[in-house]
């Protein structure tokens, strides 16, 4: 039977652990087949990180994987606890942690994520490849969570992120565990559509965007238009473009006139603003029906922007956006937008699922995506 051989520095004795993970560390201590004193471990080569952790300054890897034990790290290695350096033999059955972050980090990247095959402390780090929308196949990381010894931590699904942002972290939890167990959690994250794993970063469209501003108020000048440098600053920011800009008072056959002179103008998106309540005065949503959208959906269990609206005139998506957005810096808008220009068809079961997470704080200092908004 072919062995493989790991040195791990330990401490004089290893502490036992309750529970399920008893099993596996007595199954460790029984494996340890040499007990070297440290001060004799000299020219030995470590196969894995040594953590050290200082109180409030520091915790980070003190001796690296490869790293060749000298003279001088013997004081250190004392310093950090370790008396001894163990050899663990693994069976054709067993894998050592490093080698199972590869694996799982390789099976759980998909679209748009990388990982650059170092391995810190036995855990793998996958970062976005491009700037996108991060997409979490929250069922499959579930079941993939469940195996217990293995484990996956990512960011929220539909975060924002940008290119080298570390979105996901993996590893074998105990020091040595079942290869049996990894394949099994590799089968899970292979299981669905290369293009479709656990963990992927969605670039963003890049389109051309047609605004139409509505309300008498504006259109005749009694108050200044404040939404069209919002809303370009929010496009533009996300890599598109604004192609055309109009004004409509509060009449149906306005609005629905300035969104066909958007698409006559090449608009692949149409931003409506202003006129969403329910307001007898308040006539966009029927100046986007007059134009002709369809599989409109309006209102969704998101504070701001209740009275917020999604349609489709053809293959062009159409979104209303109510006053809030004029005034809050972080609206359902924000949350929604990317994921148009992902591609994804947004309807009344997307709107739902928003409701969980869908209540800003309206914090002094707004720190979106790096919040529970729209998680």
């Amino acid at each position: 039977m072919r062995m493989q051989y790991y040195c791990r520095a330990l401490q004089k004795s290893i502490p036992e652990k309750r529970g399920a993970d008893s099993k596996t560390t007595t199954g460790i201590k029984e494996k340890m087949k040499k007990r070297i004193p440290v001060d004799q471990a000299v020219g030995m080569v470590l196969p894995h990180d040594i953590t050290e952790i200082v109180q409030d300054k520091f915790k980070g890897c003190a001796f690296r994987k490869g790293h060749i034990i000298r003279l001088e790290d013997i004081e250190h290695l004392r310093r950090l606890g370790k008396e001894h350096i163990y050899a663990l033999e693994l069976s054709e059955g067993e894998i050592h942690e490093n080698e199972a972050a590869r694996l799982l980090a390789t099976a759980l990247a998909g679209q748009g994520v990388e990982h650059a095959g170092n391995i810190t402390e036995g855990k793998a780090s996958l970062r976005a490849s491009c700037d996108g929308l991060l997409k979490i196949n929250k069922e499959a990381l579930y079941r993939f969570n469940l195996l217990g010894e293995i484990m996956c931590s990512t960011l929220h699904t539909n975060t924002p992120v940008k290119k080298g942002e570390q979105v996901a972290a993996t590893r074998l939890i105990p020091l040595v565990g079942e290869r049996s167990l990894v394949e099994e959690a590799v089968n899970i994250a292979d299981s669905a559509d290369s293009a479709e794993k656990i963990i992927q970063v969605l670039p963003l469209k890049k389109v051309k965007t047609g605004l139409v501003v509505t309300g008498s108020e504006v259109y005749y000048g009694r108050i200044e238009d404040k939404f069209e440098a919002v809303l370009r600053k929010k496009i533009t920011a996300l890599g598109s473009e604004v192609v055309r800009v109009g004004f409509a008072p509060d009449d149906v056959n306005r609005i629905a006139d300035e969104i066909q002179l958007c698409l006559e103008a090449g608009a692949d998106l149409l931003i409506t603003s202003g006129g969403m309540s329910v307001d007898p005065d308040d006539v966009t949503r029927a100046g986007i029906r007059k134009a002709g959208a369809v599989d409109t959906v309006y209102g969704t269990p998101v504070l701001p922007g209740a009275m917020f609206l999604v349609g489709q005139i053809g293959e062009v998506p159409i979104l209303g956006l109510p006053a809030c957005g004029m005034f809050h810096k972080i609206t359902v808008f924000d949350l929604i937008l990317p994921r148009i220009l992902t591609g994804e068809s947004i309807g009344r079961e997307q709107f739902a699922a928003m409701g969980h997470g869908g209540l800003c704080r309206n914090c002094a200092e707004c720190r979106y995506p790096i919040c529970n908004f729209g998680k």
